[in-house]
């Protein structure tokens, strides 16, 4: 059985999928209240934080990273494997859990529709069991040390919300061009569909084999390069990325 501390937003982006695999799940936190709606969501076990015993158990931490002395102080015993999921904590902060093995894995909400892509790191004795796990929730990419991992986080963890503003913008462009809002949304969501099937290719020639001379794409691109917009996501990759570090 997979205990699951925490119920936040990732913790349940990550429940759905592995309910689905049929894989037992636990899960832990103080708040009654929410225990009893994640129980009726899910149909899994739950169990109080206050003492909670993790000797020999498969453990996921899955809470804001400021509670993790908070979370530590509630826990007894020694954990088999302990895989976390907070943003920026390394797995020399990790160790005031106890645990024979470390993970640091980092997924992103598409996790909801078994389609994260999400960077792991740590034991290598832990390696494929921690894989088979996060497979339930999308690709899996094993990085070699922590420092890629923060990386990650800023690229596969940050990212959505940094697409999302993309396809806002996208959007928002399209209505100021005259277009309904509805339909505006449509034609994103369809952009971002057919993209995510050319990914294959790199990014450089797909740009290239459509735009053509002196033609509309041509137009668009000469005015977010003069934006700079390029420059723009390459300092929010190392913002984020920095924020991993603080």
């Amino acid at each position: 059985m997979l205990a699951i501390i925490g119920y936040g937003e990732m913790a349940k982006a990550i429940i759905a999928p592995l309910t689905k695999a049929k894989i037992p799940l636990q899960v832990v936190g103080r708040d009654e209240k929410k225990l009893k709606e994640i129980a009726y969501l899910y149909g899994v076990e739950t169990a109080s934080l206050k003492n909670y015993d993790i000797t020999g158990k498969e453990i996921l931490l899955a809470v804001k990273p400021y509670a993790l002395q908070e979370v530590a102080s509630q826990l007894q015993g020694e954990a088999q494997t302990l895989y976390s999921i907070l943003a920026g904590t390394s797995i020399v902060d990790l160790h005031i859990i106890p645990a024979k093995h470390y993970i640091r894995a980092m997924p992103n909400l598409a996790a909801i529709k078994g389609a994260s892509t999400t960077a792991i790191t740590g034991d290598i004795k832990a390696k494929e069991e921690a894989i088979a796990i996060f497979k339930t929730i999308g690709k899996v990419i094993w990085v070699e040390n922590e420092k890629e991992l923060d990386i990650a986080t800023a690229v596969a963890g940050s990212g959505p919300a940094f697409l999302a503003l993309v396809a806002e913008a996208i959007a928002d462009g399209a209505v100021n061009a005259g277009m309904k809002r509805e339909m505006a949304y449509e034609f994103v969501k369809g952009l971002f569909f057919s993209f995510s099937h050319l990914t294959d290719e790199h990014p450089a020639i797909i740009k290239d084999r459509v735009m053509s001379p002196a033609g509309t794409t041509a137009a668009g691109i000469k005015a977010l390069e003069e934006k700079g917009t390029r420059n723009a996501f390459l300092e929010a990759i190392i913002k984020a990325y920095e924020r991993t570090k603080s």
